[in-house]
């Protein structure tokens, strides 16, 4: 009996979704729970696991391709087919039927790429199941007889020294989002320095990183000034409620923004915990859709790579964005004394449609104070 795999609805405003990498061969057993396939939205990058115990039968949706909700990506068998010819290491394989010379049995991302390659499928030979062709052949095909490179972002051709690197969705994602993002808000960033000294002593012996306090302190502040914690509406501005605070992560191709719900009603150590366990989940492709949707209010910390400042993009809908600098020791005044302190810069950029650069720097100067006077024992 086969089971149909399809592409599943990862969130309420996910039309489509691309298969990055199918993680067990045509042929393959696979385990119930077992991660499938990767599959990649505008939203989150994630595993896919199999609903049951089974032979991967037939792949239908390759890698790369792009295909909507609902589409039928692959079957699995729940028993060995009567018609196993082979068994080898536990894996078993079957006969696949040829697909019919001059059958149109292409997909529409590999018919699109071959148009715009001037590649003739006919010579591309097939590596999916029953010969069929996926987007890699074709990729692999334009490579091999360079038919007709492409050219680069200023329109020359490529040279020798220069080579393409095609873009993920995530890619195009964050980039469409950002020009999206630059060309809504009216981006304003205004600058702030806090002393770390308190925090600093308090971490001692303590395995907390500063962010916790960060984010701690900016949900106090956002209760303090609450419209910060808003978007852009068509009647008006939508302040919310509840606090949902997305921590910015860096992946190796991109950016993902997990989110801490009510992170207002979290204590430093459960704060941290979840900060530790979003990041980790989100590198490793674990997040649900759910888990980077909701977010009020956005922070990055650039500083984690040695950055001083940053003048980030807004997180849409969202109205600010809050910057954290690298902690650094440096030379201070403190009481007409020069004192070695670990400081950091913060930055927030807010859209100056909703809010003026007097209430940015109103709810700036509430985190630093909370960074360098809170009582952090009481809330840890």
């Amino acid at each position: 009996m086969a089971t149909d795999i399809i592409m599943p609805q990862l969130g309420e405003s996910i039309a489509e979704g691309t298969v990055v990498k199918w993680l067990i061969p045509v042929g393959g057993m696979i385990q119930k729970d077992e991660s499938l396939l990767e599959v990649e939205t505008e939203k989150v990058t994630l595993e896919i696991p199999s609903p049951i115990t089974g032979l991967l039968n037939e792949i239908i949706v390759h890698e790369g391709e792009t295909v909507p909700v609902g589409t039928l990506l692959a079957r699995i068998e729940s028993t060995p087919p009567s018609d196993v010819v082979n068994r080898v290491c536990g894996v078993v394989v079957r006969p696949t039927e040829p697909i019919p010379a001059g059958e149109a049995h292409h997909s529409p991302a590999v018919r699109q790429l071959a148009r715009e390659h001037g590649v003739d499928l006919s010579h591309v030979q097939g590596t999916g199941a029953g010969g069929r062709i996926a987007k890699k052949d074709v990729l692999d095909f334009i490579e091999q007889t360079e038919t007709r490179p492409k050219a680069v972002s200023d329109g020359r051709q490529p040279s020798m020294g220069e080579a393409i690197l095609p873009f993920s969705q995530m890619r195009k994602t964050i980039a469409d989002r950002m020009v999206k993002s630059k060309q809504t808000s009216a981006h304003v960033t205004t600058f702030f320095e806090a002393d770390f000294s308190a925090i600093a002593k308090f971490r001692e012996g303590r395995n907390l990183t500063y962010l916790p306090f960060v984010l701690r302190a900016a949900t106090r502040a956002i209760r303090d000034v609450p419209i910060v914690n808003s978007s852009w509406g068509e009647q008006g501005i939508v302040v919310k409620k509840d606090i949902h605070i997305g921590i910015a992560t860096a992946l190796e191709d991109g950016l993902l923004v997990p989110v801490v719900r009510h992170a207002d009603r979290k204590g430093l150590t459960q704060l941290a915990k979840e900060i530790v366990d979003l990041a980790e989940r989100a590198r490793s492709r674990k997040l649900s859709p759910e888990e980077v949707q909701g977010g009020t209010f956005t922070i990055t910390n650039h500083g984690g790579f040695g950055s001083l400042f940053s003048t980030p993009i807004i997180h849409q809908p969202q109205i600010v964005i809050l910057g954290v600098g690298a902690i650094q020791k440096r030379a201070v005044a403190i009481d007409d004394a020069i004192a070695i302190r670990p400081m950091g810069y913060l930055s927030l950029s807010f859209d100056h449609r909703v809010i003026d650069g007097a209430t940015a720097d109103q709810f700036m100067a509430k985190v630093k104070h909370y960074l360098e006077h809170s009582h952090w024992e009481q809330i840890l």
